[in-house]
C-alpha cells in the first residue's frame, strides 16, 4: 500500500481504508470500556448486598452478647477485629476511587474513561512507585496480616486463601519477568479498568469478611434461642427404682449446650452442692424414698447479663417393689425417622423375654434388639406396646410413644462443597454434583439423579445424573470470569430406599475464578 507511485484514486482508496480501520478500532475500544463499566456496576451491587448481610451477622451477634456475654463476647471481639480491618481497607479504596474520578463529570460515561494518566501519575513517577502507591500496598498488607492473625489458628484454610487473595508479592508477567504487584495490576490500564479492579478488591474484602463470619458463627447464630425457652429434663439412670435404692440420674437442658453451667440449682427444697453443677448437666444423687410415685420439683438458675433467669424443674419417678414397667429407648434419640431402619432396644427389667408390637417394628439381632421402619406411617407419633411375664406368672405391659420425623432437608454439593463456593471452569467441568445430610444421626448415602444448571445469560440446562453433560459444559464455556453459576433443583434418592421422597435440596452457587 506504501510502495511505488500511486494514482490519486489509489491514494484516496488507501486513505479511506486507513480511516475505516481506525474507526473499527475506536468502536472496539468503546465496547470494551463499556463492558468494564457494566462489570463495575454489578460488582458494586454485589458489594452492597454482601455488606447488608455482614451487618445482619454483626447485629445478631451483638444481640447474643447482650443475652449471654460469657458465651459470645470472645466471638464478638474476634468478629469486631475482622469487621474493622475490612471496613478500613474498603473505605480507603472508596476514597482512592473518588480521587481517580474527581475530574470526571459523568461517572457513568464509561466510554470516555480510556486514559491511564490519572492513576499512573498518582501511583508511579519516573518508573518508581510514589508514596501514595506505597501507602496503598501497605494498606493491603496490613489487612491481610491482621485478618490472618485473628483466624489462622482456628481456620487455617481460610487464612491461607486470604494470604493468596491479597498477596502483594511480585508477579510474573507474560514475558516471564517478575514485576511489582502494583505495576502489574494498575500501570498503563484505562481508567475504567482500574476502577473495576478496585471494586473487585472491595468485593473480595466483603466476601472474605462474610466467609470468616460464617465460619466463626458456624451457621448457628439464627437458631440460637434465649435461655428462657430451654426445658429442664430429668433423665434417670432407669425408669423405676426398688425400695431402699438411691435414685440416680441427671438433669440436662433440652439444648444440651456444654458451654452453659448453672448458677444455682434447687431440687425438692434443697440447694445442690457446687460440684453437682457441671457444664451442660447437673448430677442428681439422693435417696429414692418409699414405694410409690415421687415428684422432683425445683428450679435452675442462670445468670444472663445483669439478671437471673429461672427455669422450673418438674418431673416424677416411680419407686417399686418389683418390675412393673417397660424400659424402651431409641438408639438414635427419642425420635424415629421415615425412610430409614431405626434401631431400637426394648426390654422390661427382670423379664427375660418380652413381646413388642408397633407399625413397622421387627425383631433383629440379640435380646431386646429391634428395627423400626415408619416410612409408610402417616401419623406424627407411633406407640410401641410391650408385654412380658414375670417369674410368678403374672403379666406386665406398657407402651410408649415416639415422635415420627421426616429425613431433614438435604444440602446440595459440588465437589463435596456446599453453599456459595469459588471454582475454576475446568474444576466445575469435571466436578460431581452431590447431596448430603449434614449432622444427621444416620450414616446414609444419597445418589443424585439429576439437576438444573444455570449460567448467567444462558438458558437453564436440565441434566440427568450427577455430572455436567455436553449441553451444560457448552453453557459453562460461555460463562464470564467472576460470574456465578447455579446448580439448582437437585434431585436425589436414598441409596437404601429409592422410593422415599426427600425434601427439596438446597442449591449451590459457584463463582467462577477464570
Amino acid at each position: 500500500m506504501a510502495g511505488g507511485k500511486l494514482s490519486p484514486r489509489q491514494k484516496m482508496i488507501n486513505l479511506m481504508y486507513l480511516v475505516f480501520i481506525a474507526m473499527m478500532a475506536l468502536n472496539m475500544s468503546k465496547e470494551v470500556l463499556a463492558a468494564f463499566g457494566l462489570m463495575n456496576e454489578k460488582l458494586s451491587a454485589a458489594n452492597s448486598t454482601t455488606t447488608e448481610r455482614n451487618q445482619a451477622f454483626m447485629g445478631g451477634l451483638a444481640d447474643k452478647v447482650s443475652e449471654q456475654p460469657a458465651k459470645y463476647q470472645p466471638l464478638k471481639e474476634s468478629a469486631d477485629k475482622i469487621s474493622a480491618s475490612s471496613n478500613d481497607l474498603y473505605g480507603y479504596i472508596d476514597n482512592l476511587k473518588s480521587t481517580i474520578l474527581k475530574d470526571v463529570s459523568d461517572p457513568t460515561d464509561y466510554q470516555v474513561m480510556d486514559k491511564n494518566t490519572v492513576l499512573d501519575e498518582y501511583f508511579f513517577k519516573s518508573g518508581n512507585i510514589t508514596a501514595a502507591g506505597q501507602e496503598f500496598v501497605k494498606k493491603v498488607d496490613e489487612y491481610r496480616t491482621s485478618v490472618s492473625a485473628v483466624i489462622s489458628e482456628k481456620y487455617p484454610k481460610i487464612a491461607g486463601d486470604i494470604e493468596k487473595e491479597f498477596s502483594t508479592d511480585k508477579v510474573e508477567n507474560r514475558d516471564e519477568v517478575k514485576v511489582d504487584w502494583l505495576k502489574y495490576s494498575f500501570e498503563g490500564f484505562p481508567m475504567i479498568a482500574s476502577i473495576t479492579k478496585l471494586t473487585q478488591m472491595q468485593n473480595d474484602i466483603k466476601t472474605t469478611e462474610s466467609k470468616v463470619l460464617s465460619a466463626m458463627l458456624s451457621g448457628q447464630l439464627e437458631s440460637e434461642v434465649s435461655l428462657s425457652n430451654f426445658e429442664a429434663i430429668v433423665v434417670p439412670d432407669k425408669t423405676a427404682f426398688f425400695s431402699g435404692e438411691k435414685f440416680k440420674g441427671r438433669i440436662i437442658l433440652g439444648k444440651k449446650d456444654k458451654t452453659l453451667k448453672a448458677y444455682k440449682v434447687v431440687v425438692n427444697g434443697k440447694e445442690l452442692e457446687p460440684e453437682s453443677m457441671q457444664e451442660g448437666q447437673t448430677i442428681l444423687d439422693f435417696p429414692a424414698g418409699n414405694v410409690g410415685e415421687r415428684d422432683i420439683k425445683g428450679e435452675f438458675q442462670f445468670k444472663e447479663g445483669d439478671s437471673i433467669v429461672t427455669i422450673p424443674i418438674e418431673s416424677s419417678y416411680a419407686v417399686i417393689p418389683k418390675p412393673n414397667s417397660a424400659v424402651i429407648s431409641a438408639d438414635k434419640m427419642n425420635v424415629v425417622y421415615r425412610g430409614v431402619q431405626n434401631p431400637m432396644t426394648i426390654s422390661i427389667p427382670g423379664v427375660p423375654s418380652v413381646n413388642a408390637t408397633a407399625p413397622g417394628l421387627k425383631k433383629r439381632g440379640g435380646a431386646g434388639k429391634y428395627v423400626m421402619n415408619v416410612t409408610t406411617v402417616k401419623a406424627r407419633e407411633v406407640a410401641i406396646k410391650v408385654s412380658g411375664k414375670l417369674p410368678n406368672g403374672s403379666t406386665v405391659s406398657d407402651s410408649k410413644k415416639f415422635r415420627i420425623k421426616d429425613i431433614p432437608r438435604p444440602v446440595g454439593t459440588v465437589r463435596g462443597e456446599d453453599g456459595s463456593i469459588k471454582m475454576s471452569k475446568s474444576g466445575l467441568d469435571k466436578a460431581s454434583i452431590g447431596a448430603i445430610l449434614p449432622d444427621f444421626d444416620f450414616d446414609i448415602k444419597l445418589k443424585v439423579t439429576g439437576f438444573k444448571f444455570k449460567v448467567e445469560g444462558q438458558p437453564t440446562v436440565s441434566v440427568r445424573g450427577g455430572r455436567l453433560d455436553s449441553r451444560a459444559k457448552s453453557a459453562l464455556k460461555k460463562a464470564k470470569r467472576g460470574s456465578s453459576v447455579q446448580v439448582i433443583d437437585i434431585k436425589a434418592q436414598l441409596t437404601t430406599n429409592a422410593g422415599y421422597k426427600l425434601k427439596k435440596i438446597s442449591p449451590v452457587i459457584v463463582e467462577l475464578t477464570n
